[in-house]
């Protein structure tokens, strides 16, 4: 009997995940529970379990995204682990074989491996390096290739046992069902070092198969997209798993290299010879990145969107934090930022423009009668979005508490789906990084995003006074199929007005 696994809900609007890394592989027997795979929303990351033990059946490569309710993998419920199987076996623990094992011998079988078929659309794949050379013992189901397409990297596992003959080398493009190699198969014990069909097995091949096989310095599935988001060289992370393996943990642990690629250096007969540092770093998007760069476009395309801007003279919130801002800390233990006084001044202006706050689902408009603010923040793995829920409920204590209560989750990634889902409307803050103007994007599916900016000493006209003020752009970003540009302007202009009393 076979149990199909389909992609959970993970959130409200939340319709789509991408496959970041498979942590077991197709063929592997799993245990309840066991983690098996890593999924990516535009929002943040989380693990799959297995939902009953068996042998796994992948229906879905990494990097490829799935629909909520698709098929992403089954588990054989009926079939038992092979206590004899390679994968089953740890070679730290496991007991010698007697020296009387039978020997390898050649069957007379040879099998021929083709590239398999690795994700809809994919019709050919590169081979990105071969961790077994021609005339190497192979066990079945060890890594021997790692192949790429243009949606991700997959690992080659042998179909069966005996002397590998690549048919492609590194580099070459195969399509689809192209041979990729050949093994000539043999049976016997591995543990073994004798072939008794006249092809001889070197002692060398034999004490890598038992000491240091293909995992020694090779990354998980998990390891290596942490590496490849930090920029580190596998081949200078020390390994802690089975036989040498990256393990995740490894990658969290690993600092990035001072090494960089190699340097790139053009020169031409007429002009002279560069002398400066030319190198160059090549880093692929990670699966997160990917997904929000599609999200954001689909914003920019799907939606009317315009931005409106008004500038904010802040002496008036500046004084009021100079003076109250140490009894501030002192009562409440958390600073008194702009945040505070931000969104309290939104929430108010909400309710008054209530279009400012819906959003729309098909031919209708949803109306809120509640602010649930969602909060820009910049984590390690991007920008993410958590959420103030009822905001307009909270006072300034309460808004400040939960902004580095979110904060802080974000920045070590332990923020869930449900706080990080269902805002209304967004506020992100560019001023913290020296923005002085801006049009930041709609977060769908909201309506709306004000974007705060520097604070910047000008000069400006004040009862007929040239004075200079500490002033502040505001950019709002909304989307014109449902609100009008009487109501964007006027939000903006009471936000203005609510900041500056």
């Amino acid at each position: 009997m076979s149990l199909v696994i389909k992609v959970p809900e993970v959130g409200e609007s939340i319709t789509e995940v991408t496959i970041s890394s498979w942590l077991k592989q197709d063929g592997d027997f799993v245990e309840m529970d066991e983690l098996i795979c890593e999924m990516e929303s535009d929002k943040a990351t989380f693990e799959l379990g297995a939902e009953a033990a068996g042998v796994l059946r992948i229906k879905a490569q990494e990097d490829e995204t799935l629909a909520i309710g698709a098929t992403i993998c089954e588990i054989d419920t009926t079939a038992k682990p092979e206590p004899a199987s390679a994968a089953a076996v740890d070679e730290k623990t496991a007991e010698p074989k007697p020296a009387s094992s039978p020997s390898i011998k050649a069957t007379g079988e040879t099998i021929e491996m083709r590239v398999p078929e690795v994700g809809e659309s994919i019709t050919e794949v590169t081979i990105s390096t071969w961790l077994k050379e021609a005339g190497d013992f192979v066990v079945l189901d060890e890594i021997i290739a790692e192949i790429d397409s243009d949606k991700a990297t997959f690992e080659l596992p042998a179909e069966g046992q005996g002397i590998l003959k690549p048919a492609a080398k590194d580099g070459d493009t195969l399509q689809i069902g192209d041979l990729i190699c050949k093994i000539e198969l043999m049976e016997g014990d591995v543990a073994d070092t004798t072939v008794t069909s006249g092809t001889s097995v070197s002692s060398a091949n034999t004490s890598s198969a038992t000491t240091s096989s293909y995992a020694t310095g090779h990354a998980s599935p998990a390891a290596a997209k942490i590496l490849n988001e930090k920029g580190i060289d596998k081949s200078n992370v020390p390994g802690s798993g089975v036989d040498g393996r990256i393990t995740k943990e490894d990658a969290l642990k690993a600092q990035k290299s001072t090494q960089t690629s190699e340097k790139v250096e053009k020169t031409t007969e007429d002009a002279p010879s560069p002398t400066g540092n030319r190198e160059e770093t090549r880093q692929k998007m990670s699966s997160l990145r990917k997904t929000v760069s599609r999200r954001l476009v689909a914003v920019k395309n799907e939606t009317a969107m315009l931005t409106t801007f008004n500038e904010v003279n802040m002496k008036a919130i500046m004084d009021l934090r100079k003076q109250y801002k140490e009894q501030f800390k002192e009562k409440y233990g958390v600073g008194l930022g702009f945040m505070s006084f931000f969104t309290n001044a939104i929430c108010q202006a909400l309710l008054e423009w209530p279009a400012v706050n819906a959003m729309l689902d098909g031919d209708d408009m949803i109306f809120h009668n509640y602010c649930d603010i969602s909060i820009a923040v910049s984590a390690p793995k991007g920008l993410v979005v958590p959420v103030i829920r009822n905001a307009e409920l909270l006072s300034f204590e309460g808004i400040e508490k939960e902004v580095v209560r979110l904060a802080t989750k974000a920045r070590d990634n332990k923020l869930t789906i449900p706080e990080m889902t269902g805002g209304t409307f967004t506020i992100t803050n560019g001023g913290v990084f020296g923005s002085m103007m801006s049009t930041p994007i709609i977060n769908s599916p909201q309506s709306a995003i004000l974007g705060m900016h520097n604070i910047v000493e000008r000069a400006v006209v004040v009862d007929g006074e040239v004075v200079v003020r500490p002033m502040m752009y505001l950019a709002l970003s909304y989307d014109h199929r449902i609100i009008d540009g009487r109501e964007s302007v006027s939000f903006l202009v009471r936000v203005k007005e609510l900041l500056e009393d």
